[in-house]
């Protein structure tokens, strides 16, 4: 840089102690660089003096009003602020240039915010950590005071069951049902039951008392047992009554058998093999499923049965059949198998229950009268007619019985009964039993080729 003051040049010259001046050709200048008149004096970053008036011979002095750089660099604003500032020497001794930095290197300013920014993210991950770990000790039992639970009054939703659901079935069904063991001249039999009356009436098969001497035992939900005698039976229908020493029990609430439909819910309860309060759920599979059940040379049982797939073992006989919505519609009794001996014989989805509408009606007539009436028809069935499934043929007919006032004579061929279909003999016996005595009931049937229909009223039979 040249400065020209008074016809005199001068030169900025930087030596180890600081700016010094000279004119060109070596003459020494002023120890301080020139200023304009009126401007301040300049310091280093350090706060040193680098200008201002001098004393120095020769030298540019700040008061002299009449230099200007211009007259050596025609392209400066004479009127721009002409204080000139120079900066301190660089660091590093002379002769050595000035460091050069990498723009994109953080700097000693950028770490600050750096290291701010780390500091909080590991204190907030300690937190975190210390917090899960904290949690993660306590469920696991790891470190003092384990809690096993949900805190009181957080059940799970499931726990909180709606009374027809199947739990709140179950739950409002299962007071009424017992066990029921009878000891006989073969043994113990051991079967199912539940409760008719407050007073102690207790409905079950007759298969499961048919050893007994009178006498049988019951127990119930809560694990009490109270005797019991057997009040009647019904071997035909299966259906037997016993009246337990105890009052103020809790009565099953009967629903309708005939108002059930194929795919409807239920649940089968009892104790099966011997495994007291066990309840099983299903559907109802078919409905007037004709059985006819019965040991060679024994009893044989007819009845238009309630099939389900609800599974039923041995033990469930004489235990309740239950809709969805805890009604009992039918009585269990029987069980198809594949094995050959009824001991080792299981559930395969196929077992039976007595239409409770059937089952009531014996049970109240066995209550009031000690006996069941039974439903006839007033004829004997003999072979099916000609032709596979073709219906049930009356051998004979009884002639003051119901089916001679409703215009049937033997040899007819039954086709139908209250619009079911018939193909054995004992489809025949069985639906009729079906019905109460009194009922009406359309049959459609056969004489020669012309087929026929007619309403015949059935009849009791008390035996």
């Amino acid at each position: 840089m040249r400065w020209a003051v008074s016809g005199t040049d001068w030169e900025a010259l930087n030596v180890t102690d600081g700016w010094n001046w000279r004119q060109p050709g070596g003459t020494p200048a002023p120890a301080h660089p020139p200023v304009r008149a009126g401007q301040p004096v300049p310091t280093t970053a350090t706060g040193t003096v680098r200008g201002g008036p001098s004393t120095d011979a020769g030298a540019p002095t700040a008061g002299s009003p009449w230099w200007s750089d211009a007259l050596t660099d025609p392209w400066r604003d004479p009127y721009a602020p002409a204080a000139v500032v120079l900066q301190a020497p660089p660091v590093g001794g002379p002769g050595e240039p000035e460091p050069v930095r990498d723009p994109d290197a953080p700097t000693g300013r950028r770490l600050g915010p750096v290291f701010l920014i780390s500091l909080v993210t590991a204190l907030l991950a300690g937190m975190l950590g210390g917090a899960l770990g904290y949690a993660f000790a306590v469920r696991g039992g790891v470190g003092g005071g384990t809690t096993l639970g949900a805190p009181p009054g957080e059940a799970p939703v499931a726990a909180q069951r709606r009374p027809d659901s199947l739990a709140g079935v179950a739950a409002r069904v299962l007071p009424s049902v017992v066990t029921v063991r009878v000891s006989g001249r073969g043994g113990t039999s051991v079967g199912s039951g539940f409760v008719a009356s407050a007073d102690g009436y207790v409905i079950t098969n007759d298969h499961v008392v048919e050893v007994s001497s009178g006498r049988a035992t019951v127990t119930f939900n809560d694990g009490s047992t109270a005797p019991a005698t057997v009040v009647g039976k019904d071997p035909e229908s299966d259906v037997a009554v016993i009246k337990v020493s105890r009052t103020g029990l809790r009565p099953v609430e009967f629903g309708d058998s005939e108002a059930l439909a194929v795919g409807d819910p239920v649940l089968a309860f009892g104790s099966p093999l011997s495994l007291a309060n066990t309840v099983t759920a299903g559907i109802v599979s078919a409905l007037d499923r004709t059985i006819r059940a019965g040991e060679p040379g024994g009893t044989t049982r007819y009845y238009a049965a309630i099939q389900t797939d609800a599974a039923v073992n041995q033990g469930n006989s004489g235990g309740p059949l239950v809709d969805g919505a805890g009604r009992v519609i039918g009585v269990n009794s029987v069980i198809k198998s594949l094995a050959a001996d009824a001991e080792e014989a299981g559930n395969i989805g196929l077992a039976f229950a007595i239409p409770i509408n059937q089952a009531k009606r014996i049970t109240q007539d066995i209550i009031d009268t000690g006996k069941a009436r039974r439903t006839v028809i007033g004829a004997t069935v003999g072979d099916a007619g000609s032709g596979a499934a073709s219906g049930v043929r009356l051998s004979a007919v009884e002639p003051s019985g119901p089916a001679a006032a409703g215009g049937l004579r033997a040899g007819d061929v039954i086709l139908r009964l209250a619009g079911r279909p018939l193909e054995e003999p004992s489809d025949l016996i069985a639906l009729v039993r079906k019905h109460a005595p009194g009922s009406v009931v359309t049959v459609e049937y056969r004489r020669g080729s012309d087929r026929q229909n007619t309403s015949v009223t059935l009849a009791a039979d008390v035996k």
